[in-house]
This record gives structure tokens, C-alpha cells and sequence, in this order.
């Protein structure tokens, strides 16, 4: 087996204690998913990867980044899915 060399960390633990590897993240032509929008997520916050490296390799556009990050910070995966869009995006009534 062999390993190829790459520039940066190649694991990063989670809260959980769980590890992710660059192995574990999806295929730039992959179709979202909120587990995949998730993991890609961990992967910047815990520096595995750094911003732009996941906009470029994604094909991503910041805000759209923004967005994942910031609806995960808030209310979690779950906010991830398309079929939650209306239910967590929806103004703050202050």
C-alpha cells in the first residue's frame, strides 16, 4: 500500500472522538447530500482542509459555504437537507 505524499494533515478527531480522513470526504462529482455537506464542513472547521482548498475542489461558491457552515453551527445536520430548507432557514423573529 502506498501513501501519497500531501501537503497538511491528513486525520483530524472530531468532538465525538471520531477520526476524519481526506479518504472519508466525497468525490468533487458527487451529489450532496447533508452527510456529505456535513463532512465537508468538519473537514474545514477542523483543518483538514482549508476554505478555499473545499471551494475549489467542490466547485463552491463562498456564500453557498457560508450558508452549509453557518446552518450546521446553528441547528446541525439536519439543517443540511433540502427538505429542511424552509423549516431552519427562516428569518430570526427577534
Amino acid at each position: 500500500m502506498f501513501l501519497r505524499k500531501a501537503p497538511g494533515p491528513r486525520t483530524a478527531t472530531l468532538p465525538d472522538g471520531s477520526i476524519l480522513t481526506l479518504a472519508d470526504l466525497p468525490s468533487p462529482q458527487t451529489r450532496w447530500v447533508a452527510s456529505r455537506k456535513a463532512a465537508v464542513v468538519d473537514a474545514v472547521q477542523y483543518g483538514l482542509l482549508s476554505r478555499e482548498e473545499a471551494l475549489r475542489r467542490y466547485g463552491l461558491t463562498g456564500e453557498e459555504f457560508d450558508a452549509w457552515m453557518q446552518a450546521f453551527r446553528r441547528h446541525g445536520r439536519n439543517a443540511l437537507k433540502i427538505t429542511q430548507l424552509q423549516k431552519f432557514r427562516q428569518p430570526e423573529v427577534e
